[in-house]
């Protein structure tokens, strides 16, 4: 676990939001809770989280944590939700309305997990506070993040009737306008960075689209190779990935990047993904921010931990998939070293300079 933060944070308009697009000022409620089942983690505009809070105008306690799998639940909070995030960008922080950033997160572009928890809302809703008449702040709240597939969001626990009425206001709201199909095809070459890759490339899922922000043209290169450079490419990825995170040298993990490069099937754990994550959170050697991390990764869990994919990854059949997937957990454990990976990757496979994606 890293604590990125614990103090105070000052809101306005009883929220504030975290963003990966850097926007000071975030999205209205009406647009992050849009279709969702609560109304205190607004998760529905990409790249960012609107927060509520019961304190309208103040100070409040607030702890931001980022683990490499599910923390367990604290019974001492009264009010628990969860969502989905994937930030867009390497920087994503914790903002307060129109002041700027109160602390750096550091998460991945990757799919993650968001829990947001509070206590004392009502009291905080129904009292007008002066700076006279409370020491600290009022209300205290939990944001804590870890890597995880994308999920409905849900509410987990609600005692308070500020909560209950939040959450009411979100049912309320319809889902995001899709629109019409000329808005719909707009939006999705918007989403691949202006241009429509090749179906193979669409139907390739997160790992694909998390390579936009990063390099679309890489993205392209990788489409257009032939199936052996990607092949290659993929083994290639994963076992930088292990090196960017220390763990190249690990015994158990070492006969699977064999394997792979011999093309057989991953050997155990790696053939099943719960056992393989459960020996990485059991092992001394593999705990995320271990001493023997590279320095790249020291202290950042999620971006160690992203080298496990990497591997899977690579091993999948398809090896426009097993590319795609291994360079993005790649450049995930790299970090804003990213293109300096992409930059050797060129270097080492020419073809990624050369021919036109099939359509």
């Amino acid at each position: 676990m890293r604590r990125v933060y614990s103090g105070e944070l000052a809101v306005v308009h009883g929220r504030f939001h975290v963003d990966s697009r850097r926007d000071p000022h975030g999205p209205g409620p009406s647009e992050a809770c849009a279709g969702q089942t609560n109304g205190l983690c607004g998760a529905a505009v990409p790249g960012c989280l609107l927060l509520g809070t019961g304190l309208r105008t103040g100070r409040v306690g607030l702890t931001v944590e980022v683990h490499g799998a599910a923390p367990p639940l604290d019974d001492g909070w009264e009010e628990v939700v969860e969502a989905s995030f994937r930030p867009v960008s390497f920087s994503t922080a914790v903002l307060t309305c129109g002041r700027g950033a109160l602390c750096e997160v550091d998460l991945p572009p990757a799919d993650h997990r968001v829990r947001y928890c509070g206590r004392g809302m009502d009291r905080s809703e129904e009292t007008e506070f002066t700076a006279a008449e409370v020491a600290g702040p009022v209300g205290h709240y939990l944001l804590q993040f870890w890597p995880a597939p994308p999920a409905a969001d849900r509410v987990v626990r609600q005692t308070s009737r500020s909560a209950e009425g939040r959450h009411r206001y979100a049912r309320s709201l319809p889902p995001p306008r899709s629109g019409d199909g000329i808005a719909r095809e707009c939006a999705e070459t918007l989403s691949w960075g202006g241009r429509l890759p090749s179906r193979r490339v669409r139907e390739a899922g997160g790992d694909a689209r998390g390579l936009v922000p990063l390099d679309r043209d890489l993205l392209d290169a990788v489409d257009a190779a032939c199936p052996a450079t990607q092949r290659s490419l993929a083994r290639w990825a994963a076992h930088r990935a292990f090196t960017a995170a220390g763990l190249d040298d690990v015994d158990w993990i070492t006969p699977a990047l064999a394997a792979l490069d011999r093309g057989e099937p991953l050997p155990a754990p790696f053939d099943d993904p719960r056992q393989a994550w459960e020996r990485f959170f059991t092992d001394d050697r593999t705990t995320p921010g271990a001493s023997h991390a590279s320095d790249g990764c020291r202290g950042n869990p999620l971006r160690q931990a992203m080298a496990m994919p990497a591997l899977r990854a690579a091993a999948q059949p398809d090896p426009l998939r097993a590319a795609l997937g291994a360079l993005f957990a790649a450049a995930v454990t790299h970090g804003t070293d990213y293109p300096a990976l992409f930059a050797e990757a060129r270097r080492e496979f020419p073809a990624l300079g050369r021919g036109v994606p099939p359509q």
